[in-house]
């Protein structure tokens, strides 16, 4: 891969462990063990027995939580502290040839991956508010089918899965942003 590959790759994981962390990493592990992919070497530690073992038991309990209103709020901002280094490791790994992390590459991995956490955890606190508990569960298995549909895309087209996953945040957030202007203006324009 060249290293433009290398970058959306990178940068691609950062974001996905914004919104699933676990599940990325459990994602790449997999991907890597069946042979599926060849991973940089610095990635390679994701194909061990006892991480992808440990990323697939949190993946199957963040699963769950997630679904829970109000627990899966709580639970965004505890994995604020995970999401962000999870996903700056990511993209440094990718673009490390030798094993050794670059700060440039960290930062822009954990940039990514703030990004994308910030919206998914706004998402899901405009979502929590809603009257009904469907829109929790179609809220939480959407990100579960866009981080698994990503990862399917990611390494044989990296580029078009950084466009198409970075649009589909877009698209998320601006819906975000009007959801807050319309509830805003609701609670403006009720009688006190």
């Amino acid at each position: 891969m060249t290293h433009a590959h290398l970058f959306a790759l990178g940068i691609t994981l950062a974001a996905l462990a914004g919104v699933r962390a676990y599940l990325t990493v459990f994602g790449i592990g997999l991907a890597g063990l069946l042979g599926w992919v060849e991973l940089p070497a610095a990635l390679q530690v994701a194909q061990n027995p006892w991480v992808l073992g440990t990323a697939g038991v949190l993946t199957l309990v963040e699963f769950v939580t997630d679904k829970i209103p109000g627990v899966d709020s709580a639970s965004d901002l505890l994995q604020t502290v995970l999401r962000v280094p999870v996903g700056a490791v990511l993209a440094a790994a990718t673009l490390s040839p030798d094993g050794e992390l670059g700060g440039w590459a960290l930062a822009g991995g954990a940039g990514a991956a703030l990004l994308t956490h910030l919206t998914k955890t706004a998402t899901r606190a405009i979502v929590n508010g809603s009257p009904e508990p469907v829109s929790n569960w179609t809220a939480s298995t959407g990100e579960d089918v866009a981080v698994v549909g990503t990862l399917a895309l990611v390494f044989a087209h990296p580029w078009l899965a950084l466009v198409l996953f970075l649009a589909l945040m877009g698209l998320l957030f601006a819906l975000v942003f009007w959801l807050a202007r319309t509830v805003l203006r609701k609670l403006r324009t009720q009688p006190t």
